[in-house]
């Protein structure tokens, strides 16, 4: 028996499989295809997972609506076995405090990405609806599937997190490519080269030329690499002159960081830390013209507490800013009590002056607000932050303007990982992302979260600065390149120069413009052979 009577073989009996063994297929396949994102990066895994995915659409059913329903349900069967090993991590949070969380636990690990395969059933029923009998339903899936991506990204206040083109963005010649197409044009590129081997068991009287697919995939894969790889030849890493970063990485743990009675513990090591000689020439903070600490980075509100502000202002020496997370509390009448707070970004000054504020636009779903928040803490429930009522959102996405440095994007935590949310580039020189991973342990989370911000300097061509709590630190250049990190787990600080930003990319300049085009070809060749066909 040759190979390719195997292969074919193996592609009709995942056809033709129902029932339980359909679904079984299809969780394995999605859990498989986990394997490709951070931090194994095994992305070879997915030329087997989607053309089994291609395969369970095929046997999905001949009556059309009969179909759809079917490949729904394998979409979500996938989505599920995808999910589940990818956002295991998120249960770590539930059980900083277990008393109050832990049973949310199952919830957190099964009912999320219970919920986000609904977008991957959703793209495999489009898929169906656009099926062909010939290589072009590879486009109908890609373009399926992109669209059910875009949905996860957007809907409900999204979450793209781990979205297929991810796959593609190691090892980083790779990644270049979404300079030009974006996140979500890499995510078609990704489906439709990954899933192209399903056509090889294709009968000619279908496809003239089953492996016509495939090479054709993996010339666009050659290609992708062979541009990343002139690219990152021709842009060394570059500096601003005269900025010197340093950030602090403090690695504390979640319940010293929520505990006002840890106060003097917290300021003492930060500024323990932040003062630290790294080598024998350097000579602590005097060394960095900017300090850098993580999200909410204090167990209390920030400026209402003079004295750690005057150790602040103490600390830092004449022309040197600190960049800070802190919660803020709003503006109200003295003596109210307060019940919400922003989870904002403070730039102060050597001499303890507030010189911007930014506060997080893009709050965490059940982290920092709940849905329907005031009916949900009546029956009982609690974000994990415990701040009553939720944080409050700010209003807009707004650049810093510092002295002796270049103008700054603020990004909080997640923030990072929303690709169509950064709004313009106009004037700003890097972006600095503040977090705090401590919530998720040691775990995947904080590499795929390390991966997806790395693809935000690739898009924008802006360097990315990265302060986390328990890691991972980072200083990135506009390509990607991580020039300097501290690693998860690890207290520490780093210094760095500031890499210099590029010109705006494609992706900057249009947006997911590109994206859009590639697709609608895409439509229109699929279109025109399910025209042809009938």
């Amino acid at each position: 028996m040759t190979l390719a009577h195997s292969f074919r073989k193996l592609g009709l009996g995942i056809i033709l499989a129902w029932g339980w063994k359909r679904a079984a297929i299809a969780l394995s396949a999605g859990a498989l295809s986990a394997l490709a994102m951070a931090p194994i990066n095994a992305w070879p895994v997915l030329f087997v997972t989607f053309p089994v995915l291609v395969w369970l659409i095929d046997g999905a059913g001949a009556r059309r609506w009969r179909g759809v329903g079917a490949a729904a349900l394998t979409g979500w069967w996938f989505g599920f076995g995808y999910f589940v090993p990818g956002l295991y991590w998120i249960g770590y949070a539930f059980l900083v405090d277990a008393d109050t969380f832990a049973w949310l636990l199952p919830v957190a690990v099964c009912g999320l990405p219970a919920y986000l395969a609904l977008f991957t059933a959703l793209g495999c029923a489009l898929a169906r609806l656009l099926w062909t009998k010939d290589a072009t339903r590879v486009l109908a899936l890609a373009v399926s599937l992109t669209c059910g991506e875009w949905l996860r990204g957007h809907l409900l206040t999204g979450f793209p997190w781990n979205a297929f083109g991810y796959a593609l963005t190691e090892p980083l010649a790779l990644a270049q490519t979404v300079s030009v197409i974006g996140l979500w044009g890499l995510t078609f590129l990704a489906v439709a080269i990954f899933a192209s081997p399903a056509v090889l068991i294709d009968d000619r009287a279908a496809t003239r030329r089953p492996w016509l697919a495939p090479v054709a995939a993996l010339s666009v894969l050659i290609a992708m690499a062979a541009y990343g790889m002139i690219r990152l030849s021709l842009e060394p890493t570059t500096t601003v002159a005269n900025v010197r970063l340093r950030i602090m990485q403090p690695n504390l743990q979640q319940d010293v960081r929520f505990n006002y009675a840890a106060k003097a513990e917290v300021m003492r090591k930060y500024l323990t830390l932040s003062d630290r000689a790294t080598g024998p020439q350097t000579t602590g903070v005097r060394d960095a013209n900017i300090l850098i600490w993580p999200e909410s980075a204090f167990p209390f509100f920030l400026t209402r507490e003079a004295d750690a502000m005057a150790q602040i202002a103490d600390l830092l020496p004449k022309d040197t800013i600190l960049i800070t997370g802190s919660v803020r509390a709003p503006e109200l009448p003295p003596g109210t009590r307060i019940t919400r707070a922003y989870n904002s970004i403070y730039a102060i000054d050597h001499d303890g002056s507030i010189l911007s504020v930014y506060d997080k636009l893009h709050l965490v779903p059940f982290g920092e607000f709940l849905p329907f928040q005031d009916l949900m803490e009546k029956i009982g429930f609690v974000q994990l932050t415990k701040v009553q009522g939720g944080f409050i959102p700010g209003d807009r996405r707004r650049a810093i303007d510092l002295p002796n440095a270049p103008r700054m994007l603020p990004l909080i935590c997640y923030e990072a990982v929303f690709p169509d949310e950064l709004g313009s580039r106009e004037g700003v020189g890097w972006i600095v992302n503040l977090t705090n991973d401590g919530w998720f342990g040691i775990s995947s989370g904080p590499y795929q979260h390390l991966q997806q911000t790395r693809v935000r300097a690739i898009e924008q061509g802006l360097p990315i600065v990265r302060a986390a709590n328990s890691g991972i630190s980072a200083v990135i250049d506009p390509l990607g390149r991580i020039v300097a990190r501290l690693d998860l787990g690890v207290e520490g600080v780093l210094d760095s120069a500031l890499p210099t930003a590029r010109k705006p990319t494609p992706y900057a300049r249009f947006g997911n413009i590109p994206a859009l085009i590639i697709i609608a070809l895409a439509v229109i060749v699929v279109g025109r052979r399910r025209l042809a066909n009938r």
